[in-house]
């Protein structure tokens, strides 16, 4: 039998449905049409990496005259005077739509059947909703935004710079993308800005400001089965290397001497160390905003006179060391001297070099559709970062592409902006490769759009305040790592004590204590000082966190063969390392509205605090035996409530893991 069907409701032509292995997608008639097209213009502004959208000459109309016919059992052939043709296939397990415009459109309304009491999830990183059931959601690259709910930061951000504070939906890994609860998920293959619509009861409202070239629709029986199919199309992310799972890798700045005696605070409490993380390896700037970074990818000798004998002698101890490189160059710098005589850098229309305003100062962005640019920043990576020995970096930003820019390629900038961070770390994986470090170096990206993921071995969830705020602060890195993971990014992790220190936001020791032990159970422990160093909570700050800090990384350290086994079993079926609980769980409802717990794998249930001054905890279990990891005492599902001192979050496993023994010992550390 068929898994595709297509289903005529009386004489009309134009009234029919499609059912793919007995999924109703799409429900046609000439007054209900399931399809609208037509043209429009956009109009974009930027401030500090926050763009306002707005649309003018907009007309779109619906397309009534479809005439829809089977052409063979896996095919069928939908033909409009008005647009064009579509065309269905099932082509390798999956339905496939294509479009054949005969006319000058870039707007496109697709409605896809939908019920009432359905969830989705995915488009990308989202911070403040887990299930997207009701909301409207853009898909577009930009900055994720300063405080971004209903709350004082966000319009104190807004205010002070034009609109930075966002809103529950601004991203910096938009992807057009999602899974439903009823068992498939859609991918589009488009570059332009679109709107996922999955406010109306009865269906998903999907708009794209180009024509798309598909819409991949995957259904499976299984929610572990359809994960794994959307991760394997969408690109599985390079293997982290080993030794990232050896320890807790140290952020920290401010020289060669500063960095080497806030290691050794950590390295006295016999902390379990893989990696000293410093970012401000090619220099500083000072600016209104905090401690920021000078833009030059070469080292900086004045902060770190012989740095490459530094790293040699750190690495001879086991401990690896790190830099950063994002898509901008410095205007002070000698590289963009370089790079502009040679013009390599994004362009204005007056032939200018295109300067985009960050914080509070200009610079430069390549422009990577200039096959030049690609090669001279992959040597500049291969002979300034990877020769002086770095085993790591941030491959930071990706957002920023002006959408009135001028390209080298020629392309629109307003179908390359959500295209450049996925150019950005293709251009850090082929110097990685080139170089021959494939599983010696891994990188982290910020930004991310469709096909990042097949480049960079790790993401991380970007700026986030150092507070407690449920949009913008601790809790909002788990339906991050949530949605990301079901769209294909399985290798997740977050700035340990968090990122943006404004104002009256700082980071306290119990943020830090909090952040810390939630980062034993993320695939990458990694920690940042924050755009403010000085008056934040740091792991190295005296004993007490200092040793928080070493048993932390003393647990994830005993962790690494379950995580190494989550690592082959994300490269092997795409499963992710962070799972929501219906992934195994899914004939129970709450399963389905949980984003503040998940399932570490197949083994461990983590329900991270994230609360100030909480030290117990009401956790939801799922219909299985647990253990809770820290006592072995033995939970039924459903609700429970647990002790959760700092150090301590409410962590379980299953009663019958094979991994039973590994955790036993974990728990006496």
């Amino acid at each position: 039998m068929s898994n595709l069907v297509l289903v005529h409701d009386g004489s009309e032509q134009s009234t029919f449905s499609i059912v793919y292995k007995g999924l109703p997608f799409i429900n046609n008639t000439r007054k209900k049409p399931f399809f609208a097209a037509g043209t429009g213009a956009a109009r974009y502004s930027i401030s500090h990496g926050m763009f306002t959208i707005q649309e003018q000459n907009r007309m779109i109309k619906p397309i009534t005259d479809w005439s829809a016919s089977k052409k063979n059992e896996n095919k069928i052939e939908l033909v409009s005077k008005q647009f064009g043709t579509l065309i269905i296939e099932d082509i390798d397990d999956m339905l496939v739509i294509s479009f054949v415009s005969n006319g000058a459109y870039n707007r496109v309304v697709v409605n896809l059947e939908a019920l009432p009491d359905e969830y989705v999830y995915g488009c990308g990183e989202q911070y403040s909703y887990f299930n997207l059931r009701g909301k409207k959601v853009p898909i577009w690259v930009q900055e994720q935004g300063v405080g971004r709910g209903f709350n004082a930061m966000k319009y104190a951000a807004d205010i002070a710079a034009h609109g930075a504070g966002g809103n529950k939906f601004t991203t910096y890994y938009a992807m057009p993308v999602f899974i439903s609860s009823r068992h498939y998920a859609v991918i589009a293959d488009t570059d332009a800005y679109s709107l996922f619509d999955f406010s109306h009861k009865k269906f998903t409202r999907l708009e794209f400001w180009q024509v798309p070239r598909t819409i991949k629709i995957i259904a499976k029986k299984q929610m572990t089965e359809l994960v794994s199919a959307v991760v394997k199309n969408l690109g599985i992310q390079p293997k982290l290397p080993d030794w990232v799972f050896d320890g807790f890798i140290l952020g920290a700045q401010g020289g060669t001497e500063s960095v080497l005696d806030k290691l050794s605070k950590l390295e006295k409490a016999q902390a379990a160390l893989s990696g000293l993380w410093i970012q401000d390896w090619e220099g500083k700037r000072v600016t209104s905003f905090g401690s920021q970074l000078f833009w030059n990818w070469m080292q900086n000798d004045e902060l770190y006179p012989h740095l490459e004998k530094t790293i040699a002698e750190l690495k001879q101890k086991g401990i690896r060391v790190l830099g950063y490189i994002n898509t901008f160059l410095a205007l002070e710098g000698s590289l963009y001297k370089e790079a502009s005589l040679k013009g390599y850098c994004v362009k204005k229309k007056d032939g200018s070099d295109y300067l985009v305003t960050i914080t509070t100062f200009p610079a430069a962005l390549l422009d990577l559709t200039n096959p030049g640019a690609v090669s001279w920043i992959k040597e500049i990576i291969k002979k300034y970062m990877i020769g002086i020995g770095l085993s790591g970096w941030m491959a930071d930003f990706g957002e920023y592409m002006p959408t009135d820019a001028v390209l080298y390629s020629g392309e629109s900038p307003e179908l390359v902006h959500n295209r450049y961070p996925a150019l950005w770390a293709k251009v850090n994986y082929e110097a990685v490769e080139e170089a021959g470090k494939a599983n010696e170096v891994f990188f982290f990206c910020r930004a991310g759009y469709s096909e990042s993921q097949r480049y960079a071995p790790a993401f991380w969830a970007g700026d986030q305040l150092v507070n407690w705020y449920k949009d913008d602060g601790l809790p909002s890195i788990i339906p991050a790592a949530l949605s990301l993971g079901l769209c294909g990014v399985g290798q997740f992790h977050a700035d340990i004590g968090g990122y943006t220190t404004v104002g009256w936001v700082k980071r306290s020791r119990e943020l830090l204590k909090r952040w810390t032990e939630l980062g034993i159970f993320m695939p990458v422990m990694r920690s940042h000082e924050g755009n403010r160093p000085g008056v934040n909570a740091q792991p190295y700050l005296d004993d007490d966190l200092a040793s928080f800090t070493a048993r932390c990384s003393k647990i994830y350290r005993a962790l690494q063969p379950y995580a190494i086994a989550l690592r082959e079993e994300y490269q092997h079926t795409g499963l992710p390392y962070i799972r929501p609980l219906f992934m195994h769980y899914p004939l129970e409802n709450k399963n389905w509205q949980n984003g503040y717990e998940y399932l570490y794998g197949r083994d461990l249930l983590v329900a991270p605090v994230i609360q100030r001054g909480k030290k117990r905890k009401r956790v939801w279990l799922p219909d299985d035996t647990w253990v809770h990891l820290w006592t072995g005492k033995v939970y039924k599902s459903g609700l429970a409530v647990v002790d959760a001192p700092l150090g301590y979050p409410p962590v379980f496993f299953r009663e019958g893991t094979s991994w039973r023994t590994l955790f036993e010992q974990v728990s006496k550390l």
